[in-house]
């Protein structure tokens, strides 16, 4: 199969990034975008999710407090041992 060239206009810093990452990948410029296309049309979609991020800044935060064990209450065991706690909680 005859191989065609093809331009596209990035930003230089864009570029170079997308180079270290696919370099670390063992993959090329070139071929990063050829597997990007090639799984655009075997799924005739863009491969990916595209849209805005469904959360508001406070869930986003409480999700990286969570991955990061902050802010975070102890584990339970059991429903039960969870409950018992809760309980605990609320008496006054």
């Amino acid at each position: 199969m005859a191989l065609v060239s093809t331009n596209i206009k990035l930003d230089p810093a864009l570029k170079q990034d997308a180079q270290e990452l696919f370099d670390n990948l063992g993959l090329s410029l070139s071929a990063a975008v050829n597997l990007f296309l090639r799984q655009a049309v075997r799924e005739q979609a863009i491969p990916f999710r595209v849209g805005l991020s469904a959360y508001n800044e406070e869930t986003l935060k409480a999700i990286q407090d969570a991955r990061q064990g902050r802010n975070v209450s102890r584990t339970f065991d059991t429903v039960e041992e969870m409950f018992e706690a809760l309980d605990a909680e609320t008496e006054i």
